[in-house]
């Protein structure tokens, strides 16, 4: 007790990050103020939380992770109500809903706004940030007027117009896209993120070194104005895309990639077009391809002249490669090739 809170801190920031929070925050308050002075990330999963005792609890944070406490409870969850678990995140499931699973069921715009001003408001040092995006977008606009540090940012249930604020973000370096979609977020059919969001994306994030593109539509347009916009852009990755035919070719404007990682796609360009028309990456360094189908072999061989200068090839978990298929890596001047769980298949 007769320690001042500065020489306690000190001994306490020796403890890794599961002891501080576990045990030594449970000693007294004055040692749980103290830890929650320490803390530097955080994933809350209830939003009362972030508009009552997060600045208070937890003043210093670094890294915040708002996506589980923006999704809605069920009105009256059962004992018999299944839990669904992805990750972080786990949903109760309505076994009455048609289907049963439903949509996904987030807070109000507003409610979501008002917690982010106060995030905007309490923490101007957070250097990343996921979030789930509303449509109006004032939250956001917040947090970017009042975390000028801010790095990395992930926002959820994505769609052309909650893009608008990324114009305000000046130093940010990561962005993380998921887009909206009908069965799991119940938007329209409109929703989600088309050439409109992208190219609104490219024109204000032209810092960009990272960017992560999660079932995004779109099509050559929207490619190529991240390509042209986001010159210091060194690592793309594309999930679960919902793009139009034609879109590889875009890829060749991104004149700094080096790294073009493809994640659960289901196809990887249905029309790329005439070869001669493809360009090429020539600053690629690795060629990652993660649970994808690829028994379009005409997109393949697209793919492969696109990324003609890879040095590394990754496949890991895909499906549907057969021999001679699997030689058109021989297109690219790889001299490095990781096989990791590579699944062969015919059906």
């Amino acid at each position: 007790l007769a320690f001042s809170d500065e020489l306690l801190l000190r001994v306490l920031a020796y403890l890794p990050e599961p002891h501080l929070t576990a045990s030594a925050s449970l000693v007294c308050k004055r040692w749980m103020r103290l830890s929650g002075r320490l803390r530097r990330r955080l994933a809350v999963r209830d939003w009362a939380f972030v508009t009552h005792r997060l600045p208070y609890r937890f003043p210093d944070l670094a890294v915040l992770d708002l996506f589980p406490a923006s999704i809605a409870a069920p009105a009256a969850p059962s004992r018999a109500s299944p839990v669904l678990t992805c990750g972080a995140v786990s949903l109760t499931l309505d076994p009455g809903a048609d289907p049963p699973l439903g949509a996904c069921r987030f807070l109000a715009d507003d409610v979501l706004d008002r917690g982010l001003a106060v995030v905007a408001a309490r923490f101007p040092n957070l250097r990343r940030l996921s979030a789930t995006a509303a449509s109006e977008s004032a939250g956001l606009m917040d947090i970017a007027g009042g975390c000028a540090t801010l790095q990395e940012l992930e926002l959820h249930r994505c769609t052309d117009l909650a893009l608008r604020p990324v114009s305000a973000f000046a130093h940010l370096q990561i962005l993380r896209i998921v887009a909206a979609s009908s069965p799991l977020y119940g938007t329209s059919e409109d929703g989600g993120v088309t050439d409109i969001g992208l190219t609104i994306l490219a024109h204000g994030c032209k810092r960009l070194v990272k960017l992560e593109l999660v079932g995004c539509e779109g099509s050559y347009d929207g490619i190529a104005a991240v390509g042209r916009c986001c010159a210091m852009l060194e690592e793309l990755t594309i999930a679960e895309h919902r793009m139009d035919g034609g879109w590889l070719a875009a890829l060749a404007f991104c004149g700094n990639l080096k790294t073009l990682r493809l994640q659960g796609c289901a196809r990887i360009d249905d029309d790329p077009g005439p070869a001669e028309h493809l360009g090429a990456c020539l600053t690629l360094e690795s060629l990652q391809l993660h649970r994808c189908q690829l028994r379009d072999r005409h997109a393949l061989h697209a793919l492969f002249l696109v990324c003609e200068g890879a040095r590394e090839l990754l496949v890991q978990n895909c499906w549907g490669l057969e021999d001679d298929m699997f030689a058109l890596a021989g297109l690219c001047s790889i001299p490095k090739l990781i096989d990791q769980s590579l699944q062969w298949s015919n059906a």
